[in-house]
Formats: structure tokens, sequence, C-alpha cells
């Protein structure tokens, strides 16, 4: 294989890419892997992410390459989730209902305020919201130029990563969000968001809509690490 003028041949430039991505705790960038990986663009970066995507698939590995939160993860298959969830370490995001309608609304709705957020629950919110930006689930995005100019609430990154999302435009649409409950095992709407058929939908795109304590980080496979 022919090296390039940094010394760095093709294949090292892809065993290059794989670690990054198996070290990474968070997702990485084409950018990103670019500026740390020799002779490398951006361009060349997702290429070589997408052979690698292949490779894993068609040797059934137990890890795939997602695309979450703008940027390139492994994570292990959702089908394995059961025996990787037996290892100690750390758990995963668990919501209550209340902290999943909230977390709807604003990812539905962005950017909010929280007296639109409680418009739409018929609830107060303060609680939730300061628990949602603690695990880096919602940001502050600024002020609503009105007068009292109230706080603006809008999703994150880890929001996207947590949920198993490239970006927001891959929110299921609201009338599919009931079916994805269902799918869930539970059927029940969360009772305030409304649908774009005009009812109700339920509280969060991803996990159970049920009792408290639910693994929001059951549907998207685990990250690698």
């Amino acid at each position: 294989m022919t090296k390039g003028e940094d010394g760095v041949d093709s294949d090292e430039r892809t065993r290059i890419v794989e670690a990054l991505l198996l070290a990474a705790r968070e997702p990485l960038t084409a950018a990103l892997i670019a500026k740390i990986v020799p002779g490398l663009n951006a361009a060349g970066a997702r290429e070589r992410v997408e052979a690698l995507r292949e490779a894993y698939d068609r040797e059934g590995r137990g890890f795939a390459v997602c695309e979450v939160a703008g940027g390139y993860q492994l994570r292990t298959r959702p089908e394995l989730a059961p025996y990787v969830q037996q290892l100690e370490g750390e758990r995963p995001v668990r919501l209550s209902r209340a902290a999943l309608e909230t977390l709807a609304v604003v990812a539905y709705r962005q950017p909010v305020t929280r007296a639109e957020i409680e418009h739409v629950r018929g609830v107060e919110c303060g609680a939730v919201l300061r628990s949602l930006l603690e695990r880096r689930l919602v940001r502050l995005a600024g002020h609503r130029e009105v007068p009292g100019r109230p706080m603006l609430y809008a999703t994150t990154r880890r929001f996207l990563a947590v949920f198993g999302l490239a970006g927001l435009e891959d929110l299921p649409a609201l009338r599919d969000v009931e079916e994805l409950a269902r799918a869930a095992g539970t059927g029940e709407g969360a009772g305030g968001l409304p649908s774009e058929a005009g009812g109700e939908a339920p509280d969060e795109e991803e996990g159970s809509a049920g009792a408290e304590g639910v693994e929001a980080e059951a549907a998207p496979p685990e990250p690698l690490h």
C-alpha cells in the first residue's frame, strides 16, 4: 500500500478512524476525525466510517456504527441489550413520566418557554426542567423577546445521542409517536401533547410511556465502552 506524504497509508487511516470511534465517549463528527487523521478530509472521513459500517454489518459483528447527534459512534446492537445491561457500570438514563412528557414538548416545540410547556402539560414543571437541565437533555436557548424576556428551552446533542437520532429531523411524526409507545408495551397517551391529527400523543419518542423510572435509553443501542 502506497503511503502518502505524511507516511500513513490508506489502511492505516482506516485503522485510526476505527480506533477513534472505539475510544470516543461522545459521537465524533467527520470534521473532528479529519482533524486528527493525517491526510484525511471530512469527505474522506465519512467514506472511511461508511466502509467500517458496511464491514461490521457484513461480518455480523456485535456492534455497529451509528450516526447520532451530528456525528458517529460505535454502539452495541439493540438485540444484544439484555446481555450488555448485565455488565456493571453506568446505568442508563431513567426518566419519569413527567420528565418524558416535558422533554417531548421541548423536542417538538423548541425553542419553548416554561409557561408554554406548562400550558401544554397543565401542571407546573420547574423541578422537572431543572432535572432535565442537570441531565444535559435540555439546554437554555436564550430569551424570547417579549415583556419579561422569558427563558427559552431546547434539546441538546446528548438528547439526540440518548434517543439514537442523527438530528431533530429524525424525530418521528407526532402521529407515529403513539404507535412507538404501544410497541414499547403501553399504548397509553401522555394527556397533553397535541398530535398532528388533533388528538393527543404520548410523552416521548423512543421509551416506554409507563410508570416512574422509565428507561429512556432502552430503544437505542448502547455506546461501545
